[in-house]
Parts: C-alpha cells; structure tokens; sequence
C-alpha cells in the first residue's frame, strides 16, 4: 500500500474511534443505564408508529381504503420521523459539545453526523422490526421490492443529513432557527406524503405537494411496499438533485464557522 494509502487508512481508523465514541456518549446522555437504556433509541419512533396505527384503526380510516392502515401508517409516519428527528437533533448540538472541542480529533462536524447516524440508526432499527412484528401477526404482507424499500429510504435519510447539516449550522449563527423549525416541521408534516396518497389528490394540489422532496421518497418507498396496487408519483431525479444541494449547503456552511467555533 502507498504512504497515501496507509495515511487514509490511518485517518479512517481515526474517524472511527471518534464517531464511536461520539455516539457511545449521546446514548448514555440521552438515555442513561437505568430502565430500558438505550433501547429507547427505538423504542420511542415504534411506540409513535404504534400509537398512530391503533388510531386509525379505532376512527374506522382502515375502512376508506383497500390498503392495509398499519402498514400505511408504518411507512408514513416512519419516513415523518426520520426527516424531523435528524434536524431537530442537529439544532443546538453545538453549545453542549463545546468542551468536547478540546480534544484534537474532535471537530464540530464529528458531533453532528455522530447524532445523525443515531438518529437514522434509531429509526431504522424500529421500521425494521415494526415490519418484521406486523408481517408476523398478519396484519400487513412483506414489501414486494424490499430494494426499492430500501432506495426510499436512503434518499430520504440522505434529505435528512442534508437537512441536519444545515439546520444545525444556521442554529449557531442564529437562536430564532430553532424557535422557527419546530412549528416549520409540525406544518410540513400533513403535507409530506405521510397520511395521503399524492394520486388521491387533484392535478393542481398534485403538483404543490410535490415540491416538497420528501413526499417522493414517500411515495417511492410505498410503491416498492404495495406495488401495483398503488399509483406512484414521484421523480428521484428531482429529490436527489434538491438533497445534494442542500448537502452542499450544509458542509458550506459547516466550513464557514469552524473558524468562530471555540472550545469552552
């Protein structure tokens, strides 16, 4: 191997240790050793996606449809949680980290992907095994494209980093983000794609919704849920196109205060 290649190697492993230990110390802050511990990382988006699935089921909404309201509501609500949660985690990351500054290896962008790796872990971990539970009492039938499952989700967990990135920094630079991004998320929530079908829709309220790039992914992860049975519309040139901006946009603005960011 090349000097090049062993001092990649070497930084990789670096990186590693640092992430590792990043994560290691948002759970046991987050969640503590007592109780459940860390097994709240998904215990919290299973019991949302639970809770919203026996509401549904008890207003009678599974009768309005031929699809099956669990597994309607699991892929809605579950895409809902990790666009909202990445960000909201990212958002004043910074300020209690501070002192974490002090070691070498640790850089601001550190303590942001170490939250948004346990974020998309979390809610991953939970899809997963809501998916697996559900399939195993009957109440919803296994994806029929478990790829095309799997590609919705990444693009929506990569809108989520992108996201994250870019909340987070503009949250250091300005306190009124986070005072304006909790209502913000709560607004874009029923217009997200998590609660309706974009082909239920008029042609002109068609055409709103999709401006927002998580209803593609939301539709895209269903289609390859329900197949045929539904009508997709989505356009992944377009989502992967509005993620890489914004992920640009992030690692900007990343750049231009690791400057003014000081250890305390």
């Amino acid at each position: 191997m090349s000097v090049g290649g062993n001092d990649f190697a070497a930084s990789w492993a670096v990186q590693r240790r640092v992430i590792g230990a990043l994560l290691m110390r948002e759970i046991l802050t987050r969640y503590g050793r007592h109780n459940i511990g860390f097994l709240w990382l998904f215990a919290e988006p299973m019991m949302f996606t639970i809770g919203v699935t026996a509401l549904w089921t008890a207003v009678g909404a599974h009768r309005l449809s031929s699809l099956p309201i669990a597994a309607f509501a699991l892929t809605g609500y579950s895409m809902v949680l990790l666009w909202r949660s990445m960000p909201s985690r990212c958002i004043s990351a910074i300020e209690p980290n501070l002192s974490l500054l002090y070691h070498r290896n640790v850089k601001i962008a550190d303590v942001f992907f170490a939250r948004l790796v346990l974020e998309a872990g979390g809610t991953t971990i939970s899809f997963v095994i809501l998916t697996l539970t559900f399939w195993m009492i009957g109440w919803i039938a296994l994806p029929e494209d478990l790829l095309q499952v799997a590609g919705g989700w990444l693009m929506m967990a990569w809108f989520g980093v992108g996201l994250g990135l870019t909340m987070g920094v503009l949250s250091w630079k300005s306190e009124v983000v986070e005072k304006i991004w909790h209502p913000a998320a709560y607004l874009l929530f029923p217009a997200s794609g998590a609660a309706f079908l974009v082909d239920a829709l008029p042609p002109a309220a068609q055409d709103v919704v999709l401006l927002l790039p998580m209803v593609h992914a939301t539709e895209y992860l269903r289609e390859g849920f329900f197949g045929s049975v539904i009508n997709a519309h989505y356009d992944l040139v377009y989502m992967a196109s509005f993620n890489a901006g914004l992920s640009i946009a992030g690692l900007l603005l990343l750049r231009s205060i690791s400057d003014q960011v000081r250890p305390e």
